[in-house]
């Protein structure tokens, strides 16, 4: 059996669990079960799936039975496979963390209880904007996670809340009108919207059409991977959502964009007729993001701008059109959604144990709870580069292939890369320092839970502010997945390198969506091999 003819079901089971969760809405025990049970099941599928192409191949799946370039093409290979895997993994995580929240809090029968069926849409719509195969599909993927994103953004409905989701819409509708123009005019210039046709189709085009077409396209999924100058609404955006929600948005719907970038450029857009100012736009995000991070004293805010200086790494792996250069990017990508989301938790776990998120009210959160530290410490340290974690091996990655392009701009960009790193340890030392090392006594504006002895905090009215077992748990195996990254870098590299080497070749989709024999393209690449 291929296993690639189930990937329909990593959309479909989280739909389903949508439905029953929606008919389950007053029965919030019901709701928590079918909610974790089936997005843990579509964890396990998409694990198959990853290891049926772990040694490579691609596979293509037709709904309908259309014969392509017409109908849904879902395409399985090493890169959505993977993007599959860890996107679940880390919604799963962030889903019990949630379910954990409403039990502590005692709002299960409270009207939030629409989060379980929206949370498994905006899982469905990830999975399916990593499957599509062509543009529109690819579209709707992009539609189904942004309406998800739309109604947990503003669960609560409180003012920040509103003005913020009013900011997120009017932007995520932008970048997504502009796709939509995009593919109208993909469409009439090729008469297809099928990528593998269009990687034969576009070939074909003069000069100056293609570059339009490819503009459009990279501005639209600009927007939505929040690259600068694109990335304004994103620090306003997600700090005032429920901090679940702002964890599995800094994890996952930047990365679609990413992903989508790199999946147009290797396969639509390959060469490297836009890589100059590809480079460019990520040297600026790397260095505009991380300076916005040290001028931040609330951490989400703070975790917002290293988001997006994050999102220079990739841009820059993507940009440099080299199996070195893309290979780490994935790899960075698979860590960077790991990573931030588990900080994010963290951080909703400091804001409930110390009653804040603003380091001018935090102080000594290391001796009131050693484990909430700890939990801090290790993807903080993962997130600046600091050897041996993933972060530094995705990091170094980069930097050799930079280095091995040998251009001025990606020496620039190299050494671009390593003062954000600094500085990203810098803004993370900060938070500890301030945060965790600091006596409570010392903060500029202490938060009233710090200061009160420890006896008055367990059994006074701030009870709600300890931490709940399975908030840390679901937290704590994020973190240790973090650490796995490091620990089995290798394996996770050579998947990144087959993967990588495969987009950049073409031949293997192409001619696993249209078929053995399809003539793909010739084209020229810069830069080598890892």
């Amino acid at each position: 059996m291929n296993l690639a003819s189930l990937a329909p079901l990593a959309v479909v089971l989280p739909i389903l669990g949508a439905a029953l969760t929606f008919v389950l809405i007053r029965h919030s025990r019901a709701q928590r079960a079918v909610s974790i049970g089936l997005l843990s099941l579509t964890l396990l599928l998409e694990c198959l799936l990853l290891a049926s192409v772990w040694n490579g191949g691609t596979s293509a799946v037709n709904i309908g039975g259309w014969v392509p370039p017409f109908g849904i093409v879902m395409v399985v290979d090493q890169f959505s496979s993977l993007m599959l895997v860890v996107s679940s993994a880390v919604s799963l995580a962030v889903l019990v963390y949630a379910t954990g929240q409403g039990m502590a809090d005692g709002d299960q029968d409270a009207p939030v209880s629409i989060f379980h069926p929206t949370y498994l849409i905006l899982v469905a719509g990830v999975s399916n904007a990593f499957l599509s195969g062509d543009l529109f599909n690819l579209y709707v993927g992009f539609e189904i996670l942004l309406t998800a994103s739309y109604v947990l953004m503003t669960l609560g409905g409180t003012g920040p809340r509103i003005r913020a989701g009013v900011t997120y819409v009017v932007v995520s509708v932008v970048s997504s009108v502009l796709f939509l123009i995009a593919i109208a005019m993909v469409y009439g210039a090729t008469g297809t919207i099928n990528m593998a046709d269009l990687a034969i189709k576009l070939s074909e085009l003069d000069q100056g059409t293609k570059t339009l077409l490819h503009v459009m396209l990279l501005v639209a999924f600009g927007i939505k991977a929040a690259v600068f100058p694109l990335s304004f609404w994103l620090p306003d955006s997600y700090p005032t959502a429920p901090a679940p929600v702002t964890a599995v948005f800094a994890g996952l719907l930047t990365k679609v964009g990413v992903y989508a970038m790199v999946r147009t450029e290797t396969l639509l857009f390959p060469g490297d007729s836009l890589n100059t100012p590809l480079m460019v736009v990520a040297l600026l995000t790397m260095v505009v993001g991380i300076l916005g991070a040290l001028a931040q004293s609330d951490i989400k805010r703070l975790l917002s701008f290293t988001l997006v200086s994050h999102i220079g790494y990739m841009v820059f792996g993507l940009a440099m059109s080299s199996v070195a250069g893309l290979a780490a990017a994935v790899f960075y990508v698979a860590h960077h959604i790991t990573i931030q989301t588990s900080l994010f938790l963290v951080t909703g776990l400091i804001e409930r144990r110390g009653g804040s998120s603003s380091v001018d009210r935090l102080a000594g959160l290391a001796k009131l709870s050693p484990l909430l530290a700890l939990l801090f410490f290790v993807p903080a340290m993962n997130l600046a580069g600091i050897p041996p974690f993933s972060g530094f091996l995705g990091k170094l990655g980069l930097m050799q292939a930079g280095i091995g392009l040998g251009t001025p701009l990606a020496y620039a960009l190299v050494i671009g890369g390593v003062l954000t790193s600094l500085l990203t340890l810098l803004a993370v030392a900060r938070v500890w320092n301030r945060a965790f090392w600091r006596k409570a006594e010392d903060a500029e504006h202490p938060d009233p839970v710090l200061l009160a002895p420890a006896p008055a905090v367990e059994a006074g009215t701030t009870a709600l502010r300890l931490l709940p077992r399975t908030m840390v748990g679901s937290t704590l195996g994020l973190v240790v997945l973090g650490v796995a990254l490091t620990v089995f870098a290798g394996p996770l590299f050579h998947v990144a390198d087959q993967s990588a080497a495969a987009m950049l070749d073409r031949s293997a989709y192409i001619q696993a969506v249209l078929g053995d024999g399809t003539p793909v393209p010739a084209l020229a690449l810069s830069g080598g091999g890892r």
